[in-house]
C-alpha cells in the first residue's frame, strides 16, 4: 500500500489494512500446510475454491445473485467452523473453505490497496 493511497485516512486505515494482510497470509499459509499434509485432493480443493469467485463471475452471466453468493464471506466461515466442530473427517472440505476464505480476503486487500 502506498503512502499516497493512505494519506489522509489516518492510522485506523493502516491498522485495518495490516490486519487484512496478516489474515490473508495466515489463511494462505494454513491452506498450503493442510495441502502439503494431506496431499493432492486437498490441494485440488483449495485451488478450485480459491478460483470459485472468479469462475462464478464468468459463468453467472446475468444472474448476479450467484456472484453475490460466491463472494459472501459467510459460506467459507460456516464451512470452516462446521468442519472444526463436527465429526466429519474429510480434509478436502476444510481446505476448500480455507482456499475460498483466502481468495475473499486477498480480494479485499487488493481493493483497499
Amino acid at each position: 500500500m502506498s503512502v499516497e493511497t493512505m494519506r489522509g485516512r489516518g492510522w485506523g486505515a493502516w491498522v485495518r489494512w495490516a490486519g487484512w494482510v496478516l489474515l490473508a497470509g495466515f489463511l494462505g499459509a494454513f491452506a498450503v500446510f493442510e495441502s502439503a499434509k494431506y496431499g493432492l485432493p486437498t490441494t485440488a480443493a483449495a485451488v478450485a475454491f480459491f478460483l470459485l469467485p472468479d469462475l462464478a463471475g464468468k459463468v453467472a452471466g446475468r444472474r448476479r445473485w450467484i456472484v453475490a453468493v460466491a463472494n459472501s464471506g459467510w459460506i467459507p466461515v460456516v464451512i470452516l467452523v462446521g468442519y472444526s466442530l463436527s465429526p466429519i473427517g474429510w480434509p478436502p472440505l476444510f481446505t476448500a473453505g480455507l482456499g475460498w476464505a483466502t481468495r475473499l480476503v486477498v480480494a479485499r486487500v487488493v481493493r483497499r490497496g
